[in-house]
């Protein structure tokens, strides 16, 4: 394998650097106080390509490979992960899924407004009851007519009040489990559709994490995409790409958490020298180091495995797995250096630990990542 980057991976790679510190870096601590990102940063990733990397160029996309895309998530995990959300989800979770799955006419009708950034989408799939367990979600959708009705409740839904569109997944028959979901595109402004912005989160502050109340929402059926049926093998393969984009804003996490201990360590005096030349910091520097190389070449090779055609699920979950738990490791460290400044909001540690913790959870516990990795190893199922 050949580590080396592209020209092009290397320009988007630094265009994506020279964004984060010209428009993100300036404003982080006062959109994690505030529990708000500023939306207009939605129009300017979609200026520069970002929502739209990997989306064929005909419907609004910008192409490129999927290293280029993981190279410009972690540039913004590494800035705020609560704008490195926004693209995962807008375009890791739904307009890829759009492209992939969706019929010729959805796939005009959204993905142009979405690689721009004149629209957003949210992943609708995680329910107040239902969280690993997403193949027993309770919303459902009952045929009637020449349209759907639809009626349930989704939690913890990034975007969900910000964005124009729900990639809904609901069951649509009484098969027990994943055979009885399907999935639905379904505009935010349907009647019927109401939103709630979750607060006070411990990380992730300034990004929209919504609770979505479908109330007698009518769809036509042309907004079901994909076969009745498939929603739940949807979903599956929409995660699996999703867990390389939580893999690369990971790896941003700990290379920040790398940067600041660094940077602190030289700068910070302690019985007349700077901390750095202290063996015991050494040691927190270099297992925050060798936690960033690790965690930044399994998310690699994920992509690798995704722009060659080949089956990437399982080391989608073991990059998603190591980097998660790394960037808590690699964020804890490196508050660690900074003692008691870093549990002050003013400095950035404290904020990359919070943002961190909730790597472990979303898009697969660190719990279902290793029962995956299991079943793909022994054959044998434990659910």
């Amino acid at each position: 394998m050949n580590l080396e980057l592209s020209e092009e991976q290397t320009a988007v790679r630094r265009l994506a650097e020279d964004f984060v510190q010209r428009e993100i870096a300036p404003h982080v601590v006062d959109w994690d106080r505030a529990e708000n990102v500023d939306r207009s940063i939605v129009r300017k990733l979609g200026a520069l390509g970002f929502l739209g990397l990997t989306v064929p160029e005909e419907y609004g996309g910008s192409g490129g490979d999927h290293l280029a895309y993981c190279l410009v998530t972690e540039e913004l995990g590494r800035g705020d992960s609560s704008v490195r959300g926004i693209v995962s989800v807008s375009l890791g979770l739904v307009a890829k899924t759009i492209a992939a799955w969706g019929d010729e006419e959805q796939k005009r009708h959204w993905l142009p407004r979405l690689t721009a950034g004149e629209a957003l989408g949210c992943f609708g799939l995680t329910e107040p009851g239902t969280g690993s367990d997403a193949g027993n979600l309770t919303t459902r959708a009952v045929r009637d007519g020449g349209d759907y009705v639809v009626n349930g409740t989704k939690m913890f839904i990034t975007n969900g009040t910000w964005a124009d569109v729900v990639l809904l997944f609901a069951r649509t028959n009484d098969t027990p489990g994943h055979r009885g979901v399907s999935a639905f595109l379904i505009p935010t402004d349907t009647p019927g559709l109401t939103r709630r912005t979750i607060h006070g989160k411990l990380g992730l502050r300034g990004q929209a994490t919504a609770e979505l109340v479908l109330e007698d929402v009518r769809v036509p059926a042309s907004a079901l995409m994909g076969p009745e049926g498939k929603g739940f093998s949807i979903a599956m393969s929409a995660l699996a790409k999703g867990r390389m984009s939580v893999a690369a804003g990971c790896v941003g996490i700990a290379q920040a958490a790398l940067d600041a201990a660094v940077r602190y360590a030289g700068e910070r005096e302690q019985f007349g020298k700077p901390i750095a030349s202290y063996q015991l910091v050494q040691e927190l520097i270099s297992d925050i180091s060798v936690d960033v190389d690790a965690a930044r070449l399994l998310t690699w090779r994920v992509a690798d495995l995704v722009d060659r055609g080949e089956d990437f699920a399982t080391a989608a979950s073991k990059a998603k797995l190591f980097a998660s738990e790394a960037a808590v490791r690699s964020a804890n460290n490196a508050l660690q250096v900074y003692g008691g400044y870093g549990y002050i909001d003013e400095y950035p540690v404290g904020k990359l630990l919070r943002d961190a913790r909730v790597m472990t959870l979303y898009e697969g516990t660190s719990q279902i990542q290793k029962l995956i990795i299991g079943r793909a190893l022994t054959g044998v199922s434990a659910f």
